[in-house]
């Protein structure tokens, strides 16, 4: 039976290929639909949603950032959520260190309460600035695609072009947050430093 896109089985695949891709240090990824193939490529969402579960894997948080020694590890979507269902799906069932996964949206930056990968929306393109001056001193990993995202003061850019996902990686922001970045992660990017798109 062929696996739907959302299926656990297309999943596991298109997680297997990020994983490849991070620790193989590939310049660019793929993603929207192949012409002729079997099976449709992710879309550039569900990509970014494997992504960010990866990124749980490639880097490291102070222990003060969890709570003790079973907290989750929280992923959450600030503002609009482009991912529809396939956050969820991608993280169900799943742990990272032995910490189970959970995906939580926040209307607002005051909602944030425990967090540790942030997914900030392009629809907060307007409010950014006070976003990530608001989380300089916490250990949450911000991640965003919106033009400038790490110029700006954000972590982990990703810049979709041509129908390839690649990363723009802010190192100094993410050690400014106490947040160690595995070096297999940032082989697999561009480092940016604030001041560059």
């Amino acid at each position: 039976m062929k696996a739907t896109p959302g299926s656990r089985g297309a999943r596991g695949r298109v997680r297997g290929v990020i994983r490849a891709y991070l620790l193989g240090g590939i310049a660019l990824l793929p993603w929207g639909p192949r012409v002729g193939a079997q099976a449709a490529r992710p879309s550039e969402y569900q990509l970014k949603a494997v992504f960010l579960f990866n990124f749980a894997q490639f880097v490291d948080w102070p222990a003060g950032a969890f709570p003790d020694s079973t907290s989750p590890l929280v992923i959450g979507v600030l503002g609009d959520d482009p991912f529809g269902p396939y956050l969820d799906e991608t993280v169900r069932g799943e742990t990272v260190r032995g910490r189970p996964l959970q995906v939580r949206r926040y209307p607002k930056i005051e909602d944030i309460r425990t967090c540790h990968i942030l997914f900030v929306s392009p629809s907060e393109e307007s409010r950014l600035e006070n976003i990530l001056a608001s989380l300089k001193h916490r250990a949450i990993l911000t991640v965003g695609d919106g033009e400038g995202f790490a110029k700006r003061g954000g972590m982990i850019r990703f810049v979709s072009e041509r129908n390839k996902v690649r990363m723009r990686i802010n190192v100094a922001a993410a050690e400014a947050a106490q947040l160690t970045i595995s070096s297999k992660l940032l082989r697999a990017a561009e480092i940016v430093t604030s001041g560059k798109p």
